[in-house]
C-alpha cells in the first residue's frame, strides 16, 4: 500500500521560518531568499533598508526591540536609521489602510480605510439627523424618536389624506387644518349623510309598516278589553259567579296573549227564568280589573312609544334632508372655486414656464458675452505687453508665492506674453521654472525661449536662426544675470512651427536658486525682472 506524500508547505504559516531550498530543483537568486535563517522567504518582509525577511525571522529578531541589519553590515552600507530594524509597517507607520482598528462606537473590529462607511452605513452606534425635525439620536433608537418627534408627520383623523405635524396636533392646533381643507372635511360628510341616508330609506319602509301592523293589533287588542270589562262589570245574570270570575279571568289572560283579531267575542250569558229580578251577585274581584287596568296601560304605552319614534325618525329624516341640500351647494361653491383656482393656476404656471425660458436664454446669452469680455481682456493684456522690436521685459511680481507653487508642483512653469521681432516678424515667448526643470530642478531657476506660430510665418525664414539673449535683471543695475545661445538649425524647436507653439529651449542651469535665496537686489519688493532680447542681424 503506497503511503500519502505529505501536503505542501502553506505559504500563509506566519509561525515558521523559510521553506528548504531543496524544495526548488534551480538556483535561486539572493532576492528569493531571507537575511536571517537564508531559505526561501514565507511571507516575506521588506524592511526600509531593502533587504526581505520571513515574517516569522523578522519578528523574532525585533521581538527585543530594534536591531542593526546584519546584512546591511556584511554589506558595508549600514546607515542609520535606515538600517535599523523595528516593528511596524514601513513608510506608512501609523497610516496603514489595512489596519485592523476597533470601532469606538460599537467596539466592532475594522479595517482603517472602511472607518468611514462603517461609521455612516453600518454601525449600530452611528448618530442620525432627523429629516423632520434634523435632531440628532442614535441609529438603535429610530423607533423611540419618530414617537415624540414633534415633526413626525401625523394622519388626519378626518380626512386621512394630509399629514400634520405631531407638535400642532398636540397643541390642539387642529382647527388650522380643518379651515384649511374645509372642503375635502364636508365632501366626506356628504358621503357619509348620504350613506346613511340610503340606509335609512332602505329600513324605514318596513319598520313603518311593522309599526303599522302592530299600532292596528294594540288598537284591536284595547277594544277587546274595554268590551270584556264593560260586559263583566254589567252583566247581571249568568251561571255562578265564581264561574262567570274565572271566565272573565281567563278571558283576560288570553286577550293579554294577544287573540287574533277575528276571534268572535263570546255572547253574554242568558239569564235563567227561574230566577228572580232581585237576584244579587257577588262583585267583580278587584285584582282581576287590576291586572285588566295594567294590561291596558302597558298597551298604551306601547303604542305611544311607537308614534314618538315614528315622530323622531321623520324629524331626522327632514333634517337629515336639509343638511344633505346645504352640503351640495357648499359642495358646487368649492367645485366651482376650484375650477377657476386651477384654471388660474395653469395660466401661472404657464407664465413661469416663459419666464423661466427667458431667463435661461439671458443666462446663456450673458455667459457668452462673459466669455467674450474676458478674451477681450486676455488680448488686451497681451497687447498691452507685447513689443515688436525683438526686446521683451518680463515683470514677474508676487514672487515668493508662485516660487511656493512651483515647488510644491501646483504651477511648475509660467509663460510670458508674447513679443515679435517686427509687426509681421517672428512670434516668440519665455517660459520660466521657478524651482528649476531638468537638470536644474530643485538647484536653479530655470529660463527658456519659444517660438510661437505666428500669422506671417509663411512669409518668414525658416528655421529660426537669430541670436537670443536672456537677462535676470540687477534691480540696481549693478550685475545682471547673462546668458546667450544661437538656435540649432536642426533643432525641432526652430524649425516653422505646426502647432501654437514649439518645444521650449534654453538654459536649464540659468541662475542659482541659492544666489536668489541670499541677500541680492534681483528681487525687490517681491519682483523680479527678465529681459530677452532677439538679435534683428539679417533680417
Amino acid at each position: 500500500m503506497a503511503t500519502q506524500e505529505p501536503s505542501p508547505p502553506s505559504s500563509m504559516e506566519s509561525n515558521k521560518p523559510g521553506f528548504p531550498k531543496k524544495i526548488l530543483g534551480n538556483k535561486l537568486e539572493d532576492k528569493h531568499l531571507c537575511n536571517c535563517c537564508h531559505n526561501i522567504l514565507r511571507r516575506p518582509f521588506q524592511a526600509q533598508c531593502g533587504h526581505r525577511f520571513c515574517s516569522y525571522c523578522f519578528n523574532r529578531t525585533v521581538s527585543n526591540g530594534p536591531q542593526k541589519c546584519n546584512a546591511c553590515i556584511k554589506e558595508d552600507i549600514f546607515e542609520e536609521p535606515t538600517s535599523i530594524l523595528k516593528q511596524g509597517c514601513l513608510n506608512h507607520e501609523g497610516k496603514c489602510e489595512f489596519m485592523i482598528i476597533p470601532c469606538p462606537s460599537c467596539k466592532e473590529r475594522i479595517r482603517f480605510n472602511e472607518q468611514e462607511r462603517h461609521n455612516e452605513r453600518e454601525c449600530p452606534e452611528r448618530t442620525l439627523n432627523c429629516k423632520y425635525c434634523k435632531e440628532p439620536f442614535h441609529f438603535k433608537n429610530i423607533k423611540a424618536h419618530d414617537e415624540i418627534c414633534p415633526k413626525y408627520p401625523m394622519i388626519c383623523e378626518g380626512c386621512a389624506k394630509k399629514k400634520i405635524p405631531r407638535e400642532k396636533v398636540e397643541k390642539e392646533k387642529i382647527h388650522d387644518h380643518e379651515r384649511a381643507y374645509a372642503y375635502e372635511h364636508l365632501n366626506l360628510l356628504l358621503h357619509y349623510i348620504m350613506g346613511m341616508k340610503v340606509s335609512m330609506e332602505g329600513l324605514q319602509p318596513q319598520g313603518l309598516e311593522l309599526a303599522g301592523h302592530k299600532l292596528v293589533e294594540l288598537q284591536q287588542s284595547l277594544r277587546e278589553l274595554e268590551a270584556r270589562v264593560s260586559q263583566l262589570s254589567t252583566t247581571s245574570s249568568g251561571p255562578p259567579v265564581q264561574g262567570a270570575a274565572a271566565a272573565a279571568v281567563a278571558s283576560s289572560s288570553s286577550s293579554s296573549s294577544g287573540p287574533p283579531a277575528s276571534a268572535p267575542l263570546p255572547p253574554p250569558p242568558t239569564l235563567a227564568p227561574t230566577l228572580s229580578v232581585s237576584t244579587s251577585f257577588t262583585p267583580l274581584p278587584s285584582s282581576v280589573g287590576a291586572a285588566l287596568e295594567l294590561q291596558l296601560h302597558s298597551e298604551k304605552t306601547k303604542v305611544a312609544e311607537l308614534g314618538r319614534r315614528c315622530t323622531e325618525l321623520e324629524v331626522k329624516s327632514g333634517t337629515f334632508e336639509n343638511v344633505v341640500c346645504v352640503l351640495n351647494r357648499e359642495v358646487e361653491r368649492f367645485a366651482t372655486t376650484m375650477e377657476a383656482s386651477n384654471r388660474q393656476h395653469k395660466l401661472d404656471q404657464d407664465k413661469i414656464e416663459a419666464l423661466s425660458n427667458k431667463v435661461r436664454q439671458l443666462e446663456r446669452t450673458v455667459g457668452l458675452k462673459d466669455l467674450t469680455v474676458a478674451e477681450m481682456e486676455g488680448r488686451l493684456r497681451e497687447m498691452s505687453a507685447t513689443t515688436f522690436d525683438g526686446v521683451f521685459v518680463w515683470r514677474i511680481s508676487d514672487f515668493a508665492k508662485k516660487r511656493q507653487d512651483a515647488i510644491a508642483g501646483r504651477a511648475p512653469a509660467m509663460f510670458s506674453p508674447a513679443f515679435y521681432t517686427s509687426k509681421y516678424g517672428y512670434k516668440m515667448c519665455l517660459r520660466i521654472y521657478l524651482n528649476g526643470d531638468g537638470t536644474g530642478r530643485g538647484s536653479h531657476l530655470s529660463l527658456f525661449f519659444v517660438v510661437m506660430r505666428g500669422l506671417s510665418d509663411a512669409l518668414l525664414k525658416w528655421p529660426f536662426n537669430q541670436k537670443v539673449t536672456l537677462m535676470l535683471l540687477d534691480q540696481s543695475n549693478r550685475e545682471h544675470i547673462i546668458d546667450a545661445f544661437r538656435p540649432d538649425v536642426t533643432s525641432s524647436s526652430f524649425q516653422r512651427p505646426v502647432s501654437e507653439m514649439n518645444i521650449a529651449s534654453g538654459c536649464p542651469l540659468f541662475c542659482p536658486l541659492s544666489k536668489l535665496d541670499a541677500k541680492n537686489s534681483y528681487i525687490r519688493d517681491d519682483t523680479i525682472f527678465i529681459k530677452a532680447i532677439v538679435d534683428l542681424t539679417g533680417l
